[in-house]
């Protein structure tokens, strides 16, 4: 074999994108599997897997309509994802995330089929199919089973009239009578499509009563095992006839229904004890179509708790959660302060896993953190048992000692979206880890985060991350070891804190991103703007202490120096009708809601100012959209339950 010939097949081997076993740059797309992921009430998401794209500049663009109509709206992007670490040192975890396109649609009707069309574009050419284009159909409110039998359930010692058929305590009707041993043996067991209807009183078990008549002896928790269905739940509700109280006595746990399949429960109140619903445990066992709605627990370490990664289809609505943390000073627990660190009296309102789970307006308050995705470690390798497709929205949760809202243990298309949170001790919203992404936080709202900050990455290092059209009145401090990080339409109002700046963010990608954000700096002697990313031409940077950046005081600085905020203002608490400053001297006070207006005061320097992000801010009223959570001319949100 002469030279001149194998000089050629080099040059082929070059052109290829490998030459003597060395990988070059594949800019090119390779096209792979697409995924729908599992529907909610009013979101859909997409993953579309790709191999090739090293210089990160494909894009995946998104429409939609309603089956029928002819007319296609436009929605946000796919985020790129690919070759981001996600890692903590000290539980050993390292992840690195795929190279993939991921994604939502927000805001759609429920029970209602779209047409959706996405198409892979890249100047560097697209190997295999470039669109995409399904329908799908989004989830109904889940309802009872319109022909199911009604079973009649009435406390103990009630003596008026019953309707029939009747039954003394929850476990007769579920499970079939039985007292002592004899309460396991299930003869006439409820059937899916039942409805069994809790008439009024008080349900507490002496479970120290070998023969108590609610069958729950010495561990008071009812355990549930019988699946319903989809089409036909199995439901546990208050008959309407006044109020109806399980008190758990003291009970580790209330209910577990770990086993039980689309079981609902409403309108009851669950009281006195750790844990009012424990649904699934990691690796063991977990339940799907649970819900909760119309549901006051107060007097309790957890709402409901999740841990199980095959769990589906969890709708956790319009529910009152009181924990048992001092609901007259914000402590944290690790800032202990003049009062010392709080101890864990309650430790979280709602915490999921899996996917497709709906928890919307809800009150939560007194607790550790308020509502969660299971922090869980790195992505279950089964696509079904990702942690994907969750929405939390139009909470409002007040007074945590730790965090409002945390998106930890996320994969793709978790959707934190206008939410309310007043008083947490620690940090605003979390996302320590998210595993590529996208995380949305869209229009929430934070006030009063004293020891800590708006947003919370922390040594976790998540990776995709996208934070539109919030209103933080609180520094962001947290937002740090970050990558795939966007920033757009957000307000940051410092305190004048003495040892804050109004923006710490370190990112190991030079992809994240920042802009149409408007900032009011602290009054204090600090550099208000501080930003660290890879330089030169290094699209990631994960060795720590070796991205460089600079601290800046005002925008200008910081906007010359970086490229960022090319549209960004400084503006102050006069933007709002009727807005005062957290005190930072004093960490430990309790603002209330109704204390503060956040609208926007006409022709102020939010309004007006924002960049268009379709899907997102179609509905703005003004020649452009208004920077912050709340649009000017639209109705508030409704936060927390609707009746």
């Amino acid at each position: 074999m002469n030279v001149r010939y194998l000089w050629v097949l080099g040059l082929l081997g070059l052109i290829n994108g490998s030459f003597a076993g060395h990988s070059l740059a594949e800019n090119a797309v390779t096209v792979g599997s697409f995924i729908i992921e599992p529907a909610t009430l009013h979101c859909l998401g997409f993953e579309w897997n790709i191999q090739g794209d090293d210089n990160h500049n494909a894009s995946v663009s998104v429409e939609y309509r309603k089956t029928g109509d002819l007319a296609w709206r436009k929605a946000l992007p796919l985020l790129r994802i690919g070759e981001e670490k996600v890692w903590r040192s000290r539980e050993f975890l390292e992840y690195w995330t795929p190279r993939m396109f991921a994604g939502s649609i927000f805001d759609l009707q429920a029970n209602m089929e779209y047409e959706c069309r996405l198409i892979m574009s890249d100047s560097d050419g697209v190997h295999g199919q470039t669109q995409q284009q399904c329908f799908v159909r989004t989830r109904s409110v889940p309802q009872a089973y319109s022909e199911g039998r009604v079973l009649h359930v009435y406390p103990p010692g009630y003596r008026g009239s019953r309707q029939q058929p009747s039954f003394t305590g929850l476990k007769e009707a579920y499970y079939g009578p039985g007292l002592g041993d004899w309460s396991v043996v299930r003869e006439q067991k409820v059937q899916p499509g039942d409805i069994i209807e809790v008439h009024a009183g008080l349900y507490k078990a002496n479970f120290s009563n070998y023969v108590d008549p609610l069958q729950i002896p010495f561990h008071g928790t009812y355990v549930l095992t019988i699946d319903g269905t989809a089409e036909k739940p199995i439901v546990i509700r208050a008959a309407g006839d006044g109020e109806v109280i399980f008190d758990g006595n003291g009970a580790y746990r209330l209910f577990d229904v770990m086993a039980a399949d689309y079981n609902y429960f409403e309108g009851l109140t669950i009281r006195n004890t750790n844990i009012a619903f424990y649904t699934g445990l990691k690796d063991v066992l977990g339940c799907s179509g649970l819900v909760v709605k119309q549901c006051r627990l107060e007097n309790i370490g957890i709402g409901v708790m999740n841990e199980y990664a095959g769990s589906k289809n969890f709708y956790i609505a319009d529910n009152i959660l009181i924990g048992r943390d001092d609901p007259f000073r914000l402590n944290g627990w690790s800032n202990p302060g003049i009062y010392g660190a709080s101890p864990l009296k309650s430790y979280y309102g709602i915490k999921v896993y899996g996917q497709g789970h709906v928890i919307c307006h809800n009150y939560v308050a007194y607790f550790h953190d308020g509502i969660c995705v299971c922090t869980h470690g790195s992505p279950e390798p089964k696509q079904s048992n990702k942690s994907v497709a969750i929405d939390i929205y139009n909470n409002d949760i007040f007074l945590m000692v730790d965090d409002f809202i945390e998106a930890d243990g996320g994969t793709h298309n978790i959707r934190v979206l206008r939410n309310r949170g007043f008083n947490a001790a620690h940090y605003g919203l979390s996302a320590q880890p998210v595993f590529g992404g996208p995380a949305y936080f869209i229009r929430n709202l934070v006030y009063h985060v004293p020891f800590g900050g708006a947003l919370k990455f922390g040594g976790a290092h998540p990776a995709g991350v996208l934070v539109y059209h919030n209103t933080f009145l609180t520094e962001n401090m947290g937002a740090i070891n970050g990558s795939n990080v966007h920033y757009r339409n957000n307000l940051f109002l410092g305190t004048d804190h003495p040892d804050k700046s109004i923006m710490n963010s370190q990112t190991h990608t030079a992809y994240s991103s920042l802009d149409y954000n408007g900032y009011r700096p602290n009054q204090n002697n600090r550099p208000q703007y501080v930003w660290q990313a890879p330089t030169g031409t290094a699209l990631r940077n994960f060795e720590p202490g070796q991205n460089s950046g600079g601290a800046y005081h005002t925008l200008d600085a910081f906007r010359q120096a970086t490229g960022q905020e090319r549209h960004g203002v400084e503006l102050d608490y006069d933007i709002f009708i009727d807005v005062r400053r957290p005190d930072p001297s004093r960490p430990h006070a309790v603002y209330h809601p109704d204390s503060v207006d956040c609208r926007l005061k006409e022709n102020s320097a939010a309004v007006n100012a924002a960049g268009r992000l379709p899907n997102v801010n179609d509905h703005y009223t003004g020649s452009a959209p208004d920077i912050g959570a709340l649009e000017s001319g639209l109705p508030l949100p409704i936060y927390g339950p609707r009746s």
